[in-house]
């Protein structure tokens, strides 16, 4: 449930700029009525409008997704607060340009921040993170925490070159697709792989 309450906000990204994509008019008189004060120039042209529609919905989207934990007394973790950081900034500015270049680095920058914390934590402060999530679920000997760490920086970089390889050498509709569909599959191939990698070691712990 917490995995599918972390992404809410991507999906409804992408449900949004699939309506909007299909009634592009509707999303154009939608922008201009209620975001034109916020749009350079105050135009927005019709092809703009479904992705910044599904970006604007999505902004909302993840500070209601803050709020909710807060009003809850529900802890907030550190990838939620950044998430919410990168895409005010780079949703933000896609909006205000009418340029959907900004919202499409967002998920690059975004992987590339969670991969250089992963990675700086352990060259430069000595904390391993993914052994502060996960050591108390599985004992390892301190190098496979050291390769385990390195290997989700590694695939946080890799996951930040792929967007950006799929966001312009793509359309936006299959952008938004490999966003969802893409992020997804990715991240559950690698956690697959890693539960496999780790399972000899719990057998060996137990």
């Amino acid at each position: 449930m917490k995995f599918l309450f972390d992404f809410f906000p991507v999906v409804l990204f992408f449900s949004i700029f699939k309506w909007a994509d299909s009634h592009a008019t509707t999303a154009q008189s939608l922008m201009t009525h209620y975001m034109s004060g916020f749009v350079l120039g105050g135009v927005i042209a019709t092809d703009q409008a479904p992705i910044l529609l599904a970006t604007t919905i999505m902004m909302i989207a993840s500070v209601a997704q803050i709020a909710y934990l807060y009003v809850r007394g529900k802890k907030i973790d550190p990838p939620l607060w950044i998430s919410l950081v990168v895409l005010g900034i780079f949703g933000s500015a896609s909006i205000y340009f009418h340029n959907a270049t900004f919202i499409q680095w967002k998920p690059t920058v975004l992987y590339w921040c969670f991969g250089l914390a992963i990675w700086g934590g352990q060259t430069f402060f000595k904390k391993n993170i993914i052994r502060t999530m996960m050591q108390d679920g599985i004992t390892l000997p301190d190098d496979v925490w050291q390769r385990l760490n390195l290997a989700w920086a590694a695939f946080f970089l890799i996951m930040g070159i792929i967007n950006l390889y799929v966001a312009f050498n793509f359309s936006m509709s299959t952008w938004a697709t490999f966003k969802l569909f893409g992020g997804v599959g990715l991240m559950f191939a690698f956690v697959i792989a890693q539960a496999l990698f780790l399972s000899k070691y719990a057998k060996e712990s137990e």
